[in-house]
């Protein structure tokens, strides 16, 4: 069983379906499709609770390479990831298959699960490059212009290597400029104003379930806390955190006076995933806590608010939040869902959002309280924004049709599958919150023993802030 390289074959089971819907050219592509990413899923999810292999360390695969190192931060994204992909392709349903591109869906789901298992620079580098490039292909097959697209990716795929290139010189200089540029990488890829204009195109030009697929897993802050963080001073520190709580205002503020729904969702999830970024970026175990329970949170609310919104996209056309629809008597059930996954984003109580809101709120505010208080209204904002929107889509007026309207089985499934994970991470939160708090101080750990924020053995820095374990009897305090 240990001679099995299964954590290597969560990577390879969605590139083997990309080449089996090229070689065969199956019309069925999405049952083909469907069955990879649910095996990879079931296998993901086998591997985190105790499978063959304890997901919390390196593994040697074939040819002697020891490329996949997954520890208690990156372990919950695997099987998040998995799960997001099977449930944006299990709700694929009608005339979606016809536009959505499976087979381009499998080599992503592959890259990226890739770029999440590994902390080698080079590699997670040449995965997460690569990721930009079916989306390139999706929206060339679709006759869309790409020009947006391809200035933001290779601005960001630029940046990327040549901060990896420099980092590996000895030198201020040349380390400055190393970390401007992977600073800049990871503001692009996370859709950081003022270069969020490749998301809004992306989400107005490709399809909904691709886009939601290309943001969900949140990238951004994956390479944040591997390539950035480790070695970051202040300034690129202040830097990151301000983008980021200007980019969670912005972004709120924008999602509240959209019409077109996709913008509105496109807006929304910057804003939840800026959030996650100041999380990140207070570099504190409460901090960092929160940030990983809200990684969670948005990753299972964000997906499923969005396949509900595609799912009514697909049923009225493309949504104008300037009118109301008056849908709720033709999909109740449906209207239900998107009330609670929309509610769950911003924290509502017994969902997965609270106990990850709560966390954000308390480590700002003991940081800075007018941290804390952009944080809260970032968070209102984006809740005016829920409620406008389920109030445009649900009622004001009666939609008379006569085409029935309830959803297909498969995208009951889906959002009810999610929408039973968020309750039962607000409910019973506490192996959420141990989890994210160990993988929290167990980062802080690995950034002392590497000695990159040049700590003395005690586990303070000059300044006498605290890192490592020491971090733990003060969990306010600032690691850098």
């Amino acid at each position: 069983m240990n001679a099995i390289p299964w954590h290597e074959l969560v990577i390879g089971l969605p590139l083997l379906g990309f080449f089996w819907i090229r070689a065969k050219a199956s019309r069925d592509a999405r049952s083909v499709c469907l069955a990879f990413a649910g095996i990879t899923l079931a296998l993901a999810c086998g591997l985190y609770l105790g499978g063959p292999q304890s997901p919390a360390g390196s593994f040697e695969g074939w040819f002697g390479w020891n490329l996949i190192h997954i520890d208690q931060f990156s372990a919950p994204l695997i099987p998040l990831t998995a799960l997001i992909y099977f449930v944006t392709l299990l709700a694929t349903v009608g005339h979606k298959t016809q536009q959505f591109p499976f087979a381009g869906a499998l080599i992503s789901e592959s890259l990226t699960l890739g770029t999440l298992s590994t902390d080698t620079t080079w590699w997670m580098i040449l995965l997460v490059s690569l990721s930009v490039v079916p989306m390139w292909f999706e929206l060339k097959a679709r006759g869309c212009s790409t020009r947006v697209y391809e200035i933001h990716q290779a601005i960001f795929v630029g940046c990327l290597i040549l901060g990896g290139c420099l980092s590996e010189r000895i030198g201020t200089p040349a380390l400055n400029l190393s970390v401007i540029l992977l600073t800049l990488a990871v503001l692009v890829r996370s859709g950081a104003f003022p270069f969020h204009l490749w998301r809004i195109d992306m989400f107005e030009k490709a399809s909904f379930g691709s886009s939601i697929l290309m943001v969900s897993p949140m990238l951004g802050a994956y390479l944040c806390m591997r390539l950035v963080l480790p070695t970051e001073p202040d300034w690129a520190l202040h830097a990151i955190s301000f983008l980021s709580l200007a980019t969670s205002v912005y972004a709120s503020g924008m999602a509240l006076v959209q019409n077109d729904g996709r913008r509105f969702f496109c807006y929304l999830f910057l804003s939840h995933s800026s959030l996650v970024l100041v999380g990140l970026e207070l570099a504190t175990p409460i901090g960092l806590t929160a940030a990983l329970c809200m990684w969670l949170s948005v990753g299972l609310a964000l997906t499923s608010y969005g396949i509900t919104l595609r799912c009514i996209e697909a049923r009225v056309g493309r949504i104008d939040l300037n009118r109301y629809y008056g849908l709720y008597s033709h999909m109740p059930t449906m209207a239900a869902f998107f009330l609670l996954t929309g509610l769950a984003s911003v924290g509502f109580p017994c969902t997965i959002g609270f106990i990850a809101g709560e966390l954000l709120i308390e480590s700002a505010m003991n940081f800075s309280p007018w941290i804390g208080w952009i944080v809260v209204l970032a968070t209102a904002l984006n809740g005016i924004a829920v409620m406008r929107a389920y109030f445009r889509i649900f009622t004001g007026t009666k939609h008379p049709t006569t085409i029935p309207m309830r959803s297909q089985f498969e995208e009951r499934f889906a959002i009810v599958g999610l929408s039973l994970l968020i309750l039962a991470g607000g409910l019973y939160p506490q192996p959420e919150v141990e989890s994210s708090y160990k993988a929290a101080l167990h980062l802080l750990e690995d950034y002392h023993r590497a000695g990159d924020h040049g700590s003395k053995k005690d586990g303070s820095k000059k300044d006498g802030s605290v890192i490592g374990p020491a971090a733990e009897a003060s969990p306010d305090r600032r690691v850098h």
